[in-house]
């Protein structure tokens, strides 16, 4: 977990729940089988550019890339197997532990899938808050430029996210061993804040809190055509008739 979710609902919705003071340019459509590289909306806060490190920071909901590339890489050909980190290892590996410092994200999502595997043969659940209540998965991003691009071109910059994960609790550790760090509303300020002085601090308090919020999930299994990235219709997350 997790390999795949579904973001779809309107963007001025999550401007108004989230408080969002700048909403970037081409923001990703609704998409009911996101997969690792496609672009998703994330929540940030980024402090202004400026002599004053104390500034108050600009929540920020942009596009990003999933499968998070560090700003040394030398390339994006990593991208992938960054989708997920570990909460358990992610202040220590090179990959991510510069974001923990400074660039922790929110990714909304209407919930995700998580294949069952029993004596060989997976089989694809949908889990989810109750209604229509937003799943929030404690996320990283990072600024990657492209070293082939010229310095006036706007694209040479590639804003890329990655979810953390942790050893999942209750019926869902009999879905999967591993499940997203869920975030509830009331962290997200102290999550995003990029003045905080231990970042390494925050992660057992969301992983704890990231427990409470798994307690609420709910899952029903799902059609199979789900494992066909270009497979992206609502009735995806439909229970299927047994």
């Amino acid at each position: 977990m997790c390999g795949r979710f579904v973001v779809a609902g309107a963007s001025t919705d999550l401007v108004a729940l989230f408080d969002v003071d700048l909403v970037g340019d081409d923001l990703p459509p609704d998409s009911w089988n996101v997969a690792p590289t496609d672009r998703v909306p994330i929540l940030l806060d980024a402090i202004p550019k400026g002599d004053d490190a104390d500034r108050e920071p600009i929540r920020r909901l942009e596009a990003a890339r999933w499968g998070l590339v560090p700003s040394w890489a030398k390339d994006t050909s990593g991208a992938a197997r960054a989708i997920n980190a570990r909460i358990e290892t992610v202040a220590e590996k090179p990959t991510f532990k510069a974001a923990v410092h400074k660039r922790r994200a929110v990714v909304p999502a209407n919930g995700y899938y998580e294949w069952h595997t029993v004596d060989g043969t997976k089989t694809p659940h949908f889990i989810h808050l109750p209604g229509s209540e937003l799943t929030l998965f404690a996320g990283l991003y990072e600024w990657w430029r492209d070293p082939a691009k010229a310095d006036d071109d706007p694209t040479r910059w590639m804003l890329s996210t990655t979810i953390l994960t942790q050893d999942s609790v209750g019926e869902l550790r009999g879905i999967h061993d591993r499940m997203p760090v869920f975030l509830s509303p009331e962290l997200i300020d102290e999550w995003l804040d990029p003045h905080t002085d231990e970042p390494e601090d925050l992660l057992p308090g969301i992983a704890a809190e990231s427990v409470e919020v798994a307690a609420r999930m709910q899952f029903h299994e799902v059609d199979r055509a789900v494992g066909n990235v270009r497979t992206n219709t609502p009735d995806l997350i439909l229970p299927i008739d047994r």
